[in-house]
């Protein structure tokens, strides 16, 4: 099989990158997760690391490219294993390569949009079920010591509208410009990840 990305996925995929990397402490920031209100915390612990937002974002990107049941299966999968994740971070678990799993996910999600990868759905399901297992370790391991129930609906709820956005973001574009649109946000994706990775 032989994938191709022509240059217009390309053009709007690199200045998506480049704004990334032009904004390193952005892009690395998880600050204040623990302060104020359990929810209000847990509503903007996704919305405070460039890493997570973009990853989140390409789930629901991968979803509206490989369509039929991956639409709902695929952030359903990322969100329940994600509460598993916080729960057991919650709880102290520490596993080290959390972050570079996380950044894993924004690059890897991102270019199974933009190649229009489909595998076999329980395959899909798996790599997404992984990675967000690793964002929710990293999301309870930095949560408050009180209010993990409400701390956890924000983070999910925040999770579950970044899926939403990439969601309708590629399907909109698909329709309006046609599926190599779509395409090109995921691998806007992937580059801003390799950007984060060297930032």
């Amino acid at each position: 099989m032989r994938f191709r990305i022509s240059a217009p996925i390309c053009r709007p995929a690199a200045g998506l990158a480049l704004g990334v990397a032009l904004l390193p402490a952005v892009a690395s920031a998880h600050p204040g997760h623990a302060e104020g209100a359990a929810l209000v915390a847990g509503l903007s612990h996704p919305l405070g690391g460039t890493d997570h937002m973009l990853a989140m974002v390409a789930v629901g990107l991968w979803a509206a490219v490989t369509g039929g049941r991956a639409v709902w299966a695929m952030p359903l999968a990322f969100l329940a294993a994600m509460l598993g994740g916080g729960l057991a971070g919650a709880a102290g678990l520490a596993v080290a390569a959390v972050e570079p799993m996380i950044l894993a996910s924004t690059i890897l999600f991102g270019a199974a949009a933009a190649l229009a990868l489909r595998p076999a759905l329980p395959l899909a399901l798996a790599a997404v079920a992984v990675f967000g297992a690793a964002h929710g370790l990293a999301h309870g391991t930095e949560g408050p010591q009180a209010g993990l129930a409400p701390y956890a609906a924000g983070f999910i709820a925040a999770t579950a509208a970044l899926h939403l956005t990439g969601l309708l973001a590629g399907r909109g574009l698909a329709r309006l410009a046609g599926a190599g649109a779509a395409r090109s946000l995921g691998a806007g994706a992937a580059l801003a990840g390799l950007a984060l990775a060297f930032a």
